[in-house]
């Protein structure tokens, strides 16, 4: 790891230089937060098991066309990165009625979407990253027209690639939190993470719908069993991977 002082740290990874400037240092923490970090914890070996799903998620969407941060992996819960100036909006598919959507429309929590919904929030902790219209996302000159649609037909293409993924691992991928970065080359690519931390994860061999979830809800709503979904999640995910290779 770089003994130089890190450029960033978030809730959930830390960022630090390398002695090549492109190229980004994070170290994946067990630190657990939610509600806007209003509820906090830790779940032991989470940071590990993100890093290794969030590295072999990286490397099978790479194959299927979509430009990301990903390098390598020094060790488990490290990955090096490409540096990329973060979009600040925050790309959220919805492909069930789950969390804020059920709470805030009335749609049952389960119901299925007859079509994936693309939203998007403001990444901005102060503000509690408040959901935006298009029009919004344009007042605040965020991105461009063109930017925005990118977005958007890549966070579908990724939905539908991981939808089939996941399905193989028997989980329903039901929603999950994508952000997007430009490369040196003013690209827009996918960056941050893919993880139970930032998706919502149903195991399709359960029916209790306590007992099927798999992701950071476990914390959130105090289900208990969090480490064992997450390393639940990896074991599938790596054997998943393997079988195709």
């Amino acid at each position: 790891m770089s003994t130089k002082t890190k450029l960033y740290e978030g809730k959930a990874k830390v960022l630090y230089p390398t002695e090549k400037p492109e190229i980004l240092l994070t170290v994946y923490k067990d630190d657990a937060t939610a509600f806007n970090a209003q509820k906090k914890g830790t779940i032991k070996g989470k940071g590990e098991v993100n890093c290794t799903v969030a590295a072999a998620l990286f490397k099978s969407l790479e194959k299927s066309g979509i430009p990301t941060h990903f390098i390598d992996c020094p060790s488990s819960n490290q990955m090096l990165v490409k540096a990329v100036k973060i979009i600040p909006l925050e790309v959220v598919v919805r492909n069930i009625a789950a969390g804020s959507l059920s709470r805030q429309t009335g749609l049952k929590e389960g119901a299925v979407l007859d079509n994936p919904l693309v939203e998007y929030y403001l990444k901005d902790d102060d503000l509690g990253d408040p959901l935006l219209t298009r029009d919004r996302i344009f007042l605040l000159n965020v991105v461009t027209v063109e930017q925005l649609d990118i977005l958007k037909e890549m966070a579908l293409k990724i939905n539908q690639h991981l939808q089939e993924f996941f399905n193989r691992c028997q989980i329903t991928l039901v929603d999950f939190k994508l952000e997007f970065g430009l490369d040196q080359q003013q690209s827009i690519i996918l960056a941050d993470e893919i993880s139970p931390d930032t998706c919502r994860l149903w195991d399709q061999n359960e029916t209790d719908e306590q007992a099927r979830v798999m992701d950071k809800d476990r914390f959130r709503k105090d289900l208990g069993a969090v480490e064992s979904a997450y390393s639940q999640v990896q074991s599938r995910v790596l054997a998943t991977i393997d079988q195709a290779n």
